[in-house]
């Protein structure tokens, strides 16, 4: 029988290597909370990111201004800090596994920012550092998400709103000191 060209594509198994879609679906919908929130700190670090720069940039354009080399200095780390941030920021929001211990790293310096730096950086290694957090970054659980692009994690709305609150403060903030 000769294959006809306009057929639709027809369906072919997974490969032995990945799991079958039941067991694959049982085991995404198990991780796919941590898989959310692995993301999210790497939404967090790009947010991070931007207002360390925000801040190195000051710095060193005040630099410029005065003459003071340690506080150009500063400046400098800074700005290196908030690139560090985006790399792994860039690193967990594609569930890479070389951005997971790094991380941690960070997340452990993170805990000297008493008190909020120390409750943010808690929840973060808490979530980084599991068995759960182990497979989402394995190699393993990214055959799962090709395996089954179709699950997907919903949100509440509560911190869809708590987000949108503290993003209004802040612009609160940032627009009264520009004033002031």
């Amino acid at each position: 029988m000769e294959t006809n060209p306009y057929a639709p594509p027809q369906v072919t198994e997974l490969s032995a290597s990945r799991p079958g879609n039941a067991e694959a679906e049982a085991i995404r919908q198990e991780h796919i909370k941590t898989e959310a929130t692995v993301k999210s700190v790497g939404t967090l670090f790009y947010l991070g990111m931007v207002l360390w720069g925000m801040l190195g940039v000051t710095i060193v354009i005040g630099f410029i201004r005065k003459t003071d080399q340690s506080i150009f200095l500063e400046g400098n780390v800074i700005l290196v800090v908030a690139m560090i941030q985006g790399i792994l920021a860039y690193g967990l929001r594609r569930l890479r596994s070389w951005a997971r211990w790094p991380s941690v790293a960070l997340s452990i310096i993170g805990l000297l920012g008493f008190p909020l730096g120390t409750i943010v950086s808690i929840m973060i290694l808490l979530n980084l550092i599991g068995a759960k957090a182990s497979m989402v970054f394995s190699p393993q659980y990214k055959d799962i998400i090709a395996a089954t692009p179709h699950v997907k994690y919903k949100s509440s709305v509560v911190p869809i709103i708590l987000l949108v609150i503290l993003l209004l403060i802040l612009i609160g903030v940032i627009v009264s000191v520009m004033m002031g």
